[in-house]
């Protein structure tokens, strides 16, 4: 726990310097509700998480073994409050609501501070990351216990880190189904190309039916239901969200994308007369340019929700789709992989609960691996949160290319490489280090 305290403190002041370095439009654009939540995960982060891991780990031969055990626990607890922020900020990012854009400071400033924190998408992404961080977790344990059951070490110990890991992985793999179906139905209703990617839904269809993995074989209807709890409902297609109309699962009409883009000329020359006229009057105080400068004003408020999807051209519409294959792959692998986790966990919980793990020395094998199919599903998952919102910084708003900062192309490939031969050094590090660790044990004497 340690030594990957010590690497993530390491990689993530990076990350965190990145906002300003490499995303400084992004930043600008959305200050006042991104870094609302990040002041708040710093503060728990560097210092209730750090102070409560420094006395667990240097007092354990100060404290008494109740207030050794207060502060363990206070550990895990700061620690995985402090995913709320960082994770109800990632969740803004997918479903931007609560907020009003500020004309006069160009940037986005929060209205309701607890609905951002604590709205439902936000609350459904930290309890499915946190349950497959604990699954990821749990997998790492049985891989170490599987070790010494296969080398003959610390029996008694490894069953016992089996159990109570198996058990803890099976419990978080079914709030992870369960927070994963609440996350799905979400997509479908705010990010409709996302889940259109994911399914590689080109062209028009009604009452959709859900792709397996055998090529021709889909089920009818299912993926309507999955979506929206309705075998007849309507889940729109990547084209019928670019060029088509359709009423969306509240009965709203969704113009196209095509029919969004033109507006933002009207938007753009808008703003930019409302700073002209704000600026005149400042100037000469003269009230003519106050009353300009909220009639344009207004004409902007009237086609703000387009604004954005000015930097997109109607000759590019392929602009606004994520890279399909990758999202049907990377999505099925990750189901797969999901599908037979809560399997050998209960698996491994069972042999080992009937004393018959010793035994079975190819279930320990198939651990052993099993570990790093965790870490592959967490990162597909991630992958497809990530890479399906494109091409949006923030969703239906901030377009990626330009969230940037005005950064020289040598700068970037220098930076980038620096970081590469810096993290390849930390993580060949921590595996000599991990290891080492784990081939030295626990230390126990076992008669």
């Amino acid at each position: 726990m340690a030594i990957n305290f010590a690497i993530w403190v390491a990689t993530w002041i990076i990350l965190e310097f990145e906002f300003g370095t490499n995303w400084a439009n992004y930043s600008w654009f959305v200050w006042d509700i991104f870094w609302a939540p990040l002041a708040i995960e710093w503060i728990m982060a560097f210092f209730l998480e750090s102070v409560m891991m420094a006395v667990m780990f240097w007092g354990w031969w100060k404290l008494s073994k109740k207030a050794h055990l207060r502060v363990t626990w206070l550990t895990a607890i700061w620690t995985n409050l402090s995913a709320i922020w960082i994770l109800s900020a990632n969740a803004w990012m997918q479903n931007p609501v609560w907020m009003a854009f500020n004309p006069d400071l160009m940037r986005n400033e929060m209205v309701n501070f607890w609905e951002v924190i604590f709205s439902p998408i936000a609350m459904n992404k930290f309890l499915h990351v946190v349950s497959t961080s604990y699954m990821y977790a749990a997998a790492f344990i049985i891989m170490v216990s599987s070790y010494y059951l296969l080398k003959g070490r610390e029996k008694d110990f490894a069953k016992k880190s089996i159990i109570v890991a198996s058990t803890f992985g099976l419990l978080a793999s079914i709030i992870a189904w369960t927070t994963w179906d609440i996350h799905a139905k979400e997509i479908a209703k705010h990010q409709p190309m996302k889940l259109a990617a994911m399914e590689a839904l080109y062209d028009w269809g009604n009452w959709v039916a859900l792709k397996t993995w055998i090529p021709g074989i889909e089920i009818p209807k299912a993926l309507s239901f999955l979506a929206f709890s309705n075998f007849d409902a309507f889940v729109p297609w990547i084209n019928d969200i670019l060029y088509k109309w359709y009423t969306d699962y509240n009965g709203d009409y969704q113009r196209p994308f095509t029919e969004r883009i033109a507006p933002w000329k009207v938007a753009i020359k808008a703003l930019y007369d409302y700073k002209q006229a704000v600026n005149k009057f400042e100037e000469t105080g003269d009230f003519i340019y106050k009353k300009i400068a909220q009639t344009k004003l207004s004409l902007y408020k009237q086609n703000e929700k387009d604004f954005w999807f000015g930097y997109f051209s109607e000759d590019k519409m392929e602009e606004f789709i994520p890279n399909v294959p990758m999202m049907f792959w990377t999505f099925r692998i990750m189901v797969w992989v999901w599908t037979i986790l809560p399997f050998l966990f209960l698996l491994i919980l069972i042999f080992t609960y009937l004393d018959k793990i010793e035994n079975k020395k190819w279930l320990l094998w198939i651990w052993l691996s099993t570990f790093f199919l965790a870490f592959l599903w967490q990162e597909l998952g991630w992958v497809v949160a990530e890479l399906g919102r494109q091409p949006w910084t923030v969703y239906n708003m901030l377009p990626t290319k330009v969230s940037t900062s005005h950064t020289d192309v040598w700068a970037v490939q220098l930076t980038f490489f620096l970081f590469v031969a810096i993290f390849t050094a930390l993580i060949i590090a921590e595996f000599k280090i991990m290891i080492s660790a784990i081939k030295e044990g626990p230390k126990i004497d076992e008669k």
